[in-house]
């Protein structure tokens, strides 16, 4: 992994993203306001969700829910995409060789392949108003990894 990351700074260094992230003493502090703000809407968005879909709030119906909240995790998803490029783009050669950084990169591999799996189930089970037993657990999954991305993004700089 240490390669590709090594490889994408490459890039990032060619298309002037390294240059402009290390050129501001306001680059980098405004990019990591903005990750954690990523990390507020998609764990917050998609938190409240797995929850329901994992049996709490029975009360609250689930696919109103859905399509409120998905939106702003997927939004927050977004706003870390584009905020993690440039913080990694002030520090790539670095990061690279982080095994904290690469676990984070896994962990979101994972979070991504488990919400792909979850709306494949989810769109085929549409008739079914109570979600089963695998899909209460991909929530739950969802929910350990999306906080465990988090910690991780955090112990970066400790480890």
């Amino acid at each position: 992994m240490e390669t590709a990351l090594l490889a994408l700074n490459g890039w990032l260094e060619a298309a002037g993203l390294v240059d402009w992230a290390r050129s501001s003493a306001h680059v980098y502090p405004w990019a990591n306001v903005l990750h954690v703000i990523g990390v507020a809407l998609l764990v917050g968005g998609i938190g409240v969700v797995d929850l329901r879909v994992a049996g709490l709030w029975r009360a609250l119906p689930l696919e109103p829910l859905s399509r409120a909240l998905t939106p702003i995790a997927i939004a927050g998803l977004l706003v870390q995409g584009a905020s993690g490029l440039v913080l990694f783009a002030a520090d790539g050669a670095a990061l690279a060789a982080s095994e904290t950084f690469q676990i984070k990169l896994g962990l979101l591999g994972l979070a991504l392949l488990n919400a792909a799996a979850f709306r494949l189930r989810w769109c085929r089970g549409r008739g079914n108003r109570t979600p089963g037993g695998l899909l209460r657990a991909s929530a739950l999954l969802s929910l350990l990894l999306w906080l465990a991305i988090a910690v991780a993004g955090r112990l970066i700089a400790y480890y």
